[in-house]
């Protein structure tokens, strides 16, 4: 098997409901998402596939719904003061955890064609999520 990562770095805020610490209050990360595709055989030119398709595909994804945009439950209280003051979200079925936006990313190139091993989010420098099938 061969495998390559794609490291991608994104920003968004968000806030987890019910979580009992800091969490539950509005806050922001800096991101690092290692992007990793295997293939038991290598492409013509010798490769995987290209580290710029990978990096097209994901960060159009990430631009249209992830960087710099605030990530809330469906369920939030302040989503109607974000609506009336035509600030950008985007209410999620479920909370806006590493967890939950590794398998987003993971389920978007999937679903446009990649052999997507895993993926792993950095939510800070000592802190990741890994989202990975099977």
């Amino acid at each position: 098997m061969f495998t390559i990562t794609k490291e991608v770095y994104f920003c968004y805020g968000h806030r987890l409901m019910n979580h009992p610490g800091k969490c539950r209050h509005l806050h922001g990360h800096s991101v690092k998402a290692a992007i990793s595709i295997t293939q038991e055989t290598l492409n013509e030119q010798g490769m995987v596939c290209d580290f710029a398709d990978i990096r097209e595909c994901v960060e159009a994804y990430i631009d249209q719904h992830l960087d710099h945009n605030f990530l809330l439950h469906k369920d939030d209280p302040i989503i109607p003061a974000l609506t009336a003051n035509n600030e950008r979200f985007w209410a999620l079925d479920e909370h806006p955890t590493a967890e939950v936006l590794s398998k987003m990313i993971y389920q978007h190139l999937k679903a446009t064609g990649f052999n997507v091993s895993q993926v792993v989010l950095w939510e800070t420098a000592s802190a990741y999520a890994c989202y990975q099938e099977g």
